[in-house]
């Protein structure tokens, strides 16, 4: 057992230290059939660590007549994760790749200097009800690397490292926690680690990554002496060792890094830290440009404005 808990003297009742700088609540919307809650990103926090856009689809079931069905759709300086906990999806991008999306794997999409992807409920789905439950979540590459070449990366789900202690279970999506690092290829110091908790258990967070955050997708969670429950995101105060005490069955992620190297600029599916880049990268979309989707006819139009 590797797992280790904080050295220093962490957050408690006893022993409060205001360990939560900001909540963030969702912004839902219904897009026909199931709810989206955005997180990220919002007037009072643009990014956390290299997150720039975060948002919960479902729980939902899409009746037999429906599916996921997004198009081929452009992405510039920035590597995007579809991280499920229910449903499956199929990812096709410009680059060839064709690979299903599942609870528990990774499928990490480097856009850099451009790619077009879609994602899709599989063909074996048709007609039949569709569960979906999920994270969409990007995060923006250092100036230095938003224009490397485009690259995918799928890791199964065995192939990411795990710690566990009693009644918690961490997965270590990507970056690095406790000593252990995740075979995901990022650019800049990244957090993400998908957690389960027993009722009573507790998840020490150290003070490793400069920026954290701690995201509740289900149950209630104690963090010195206050409760949270699931659907808001708890940005914790940088520098602070905390404590994060379960209540009930709980699951959550746990996200941060290092502060990005400057502001970024975001429109559309779109991020860089140069305006022009943005516009440029506008122009190339709507003359076509960009490269296609094998196997996947159609695209998503650029938006007006």
């Amino acid at each position: 057992m590797s797992w280790q808990p904080a050295e220093k003297p962490v957050c408690s009742e006893s022993s409060p230290c205001e360990p939560v700088d900001l909540i963030i609540q969702p912004r839902e919307h219904d897009l026909g059939g199931f709810q989206v809650r955005r997180v990220l990103p919002v007037r009072e926090k643009r990014m956390l660590g290299p997150f720039i856009f975060f948002d919960q689809m479902g729980p939902a079931t899409l009746p037999p007549g429906e599916a996921v069905n997004v198009r081929p759709h452009p992405h510039i300086g920035l590597s995007t994760l579809t991280w499920l906990f229910d449903g499956r999806i199929i990812h096709r991008d410009s680059l060839g790749y064709t690979q299903e999306i599942a609870p528990g794997a990774v499928n990490w999409m480097t856009a850099g200097s451009g790619i077009v992807h879609s994602e899709r409920s599989p063909e074996d789905q048709e007609g039949q009800r569709k569960p979906l439950f999920g994270l969409q979540i990007w995060m923006a590459l250092p100036a230095e690397h938003e224009e490397v070449d485009p690259a995918f990366q799928h890791v199964a789900a065995d192939r990411l490292p795990v710690v566990e202690d009693g009644g918690l279970k961490a997965k270590i999506v990507a970056g690095q926690a406790w000593g252990h690092s995740s075979p995901v290829n990022v650019f800049s110091d990244t957090l993400y680690v998908d957690v389960t908790l027993a009722p009573g258990a507790s998840l020490p967070i150290d003070t490793a990554h400069e920026e954290r955050a701690l995201y509740p997708v289900s149950g209630e969670i104690e963090v010195a002496g206050e409760t949270f429950q699931r659907g808001g995101m708890l940005v914790l105060k940088p520098g602070v060792h905390v404590t994060a005490k379960s209540l009930t069955e709980t699951r959550l992620v746990l996200i941060g890094g290092a502060r990005m190297d400057g502001p970024r600029h975001i429109w559309w599916n779109f991020v860089s830290s140069r305006k022009e880049r943005i516009e440029q990268a506008k122009m190339d979309w709507r003359q076509g440009r960009f490269p296609k989707v094998p196997g996947d006819d159609g695209f998503i139009p650029l938006p007006d404005g």
